[in-house]
Parts: structure tokens; C-alpha cells; sequence
């Protein structure tokens, strides 16, 4: 499970503003959001036949996959980058 995402954003004055975000807290603030998105995605599988148990587990391995991950995106003179720890 990723630990850590870190978001840099340089802007048009060339500083770049640095966040870093924990992810097991927001994780656990989101808990509640998290339980009913696992409760809808149950009934969606249900509905279309399809199997809870690998649906969830395909979920859960690309949520483990996600380190390492690094996203770049520039468009004029403002880039993001997020790397995922």
C-alpha cells in the first residue's frame, strides 16, 4: 500500500510549491466514503455478474501496484509532478 504522495507544482514565478500527503491518514478520514464505495461496487457486481471476490481483489492490486508510480504534466509554464511512495 503506498505510504506517502508527493505533489510539486511550479508555477509562472518558477518556485515550486511542495506537498507532501500521508496516505494512511486520509485514509482513515475517508474510511466511511471508502466502506460505502466497497458497498456500491458489491451491488454494481452483482448486478452485472460479475465475481465480488475478483473485483475487489484486481482493486486492491492495482492500489498495491501504485508505488513507484511518478505522473508529469506540463502545460505552459505550470507543471505537476506526483510521485507515489
Amino acid at each position: 500500500m503506498p505510504q506517502l504522495v508527493t505533489v510539486r507544482v511550479q508555477n509562472r514565478s518558477g518556485r515550486p510549491i511542495r506537498i507532501w500527503v500521508p496516505v494512511l491518514p486520509v485514509v482513515l478520514v475517508f474510511l466511511p466514503v471508502l466502506v460505502l464505495a466497497v458497498l456500491a461496487a458489491t451491488v454494481a457486481c452483482r448486478v452485472h455478474r460479475v465475481s465480488v471476490a475478483r473485483a475487489l481483489g484486481a482493486g486492491w492490486h492495482t492500489v498495491s501496484a501504485l508505488p513507484g508510480t511518478r505522473v508529469d504534466i506540463e502545460q505552459g509554464r505550470t507543471a505537476v509532478l506526483v510521485t507515489v511512495r
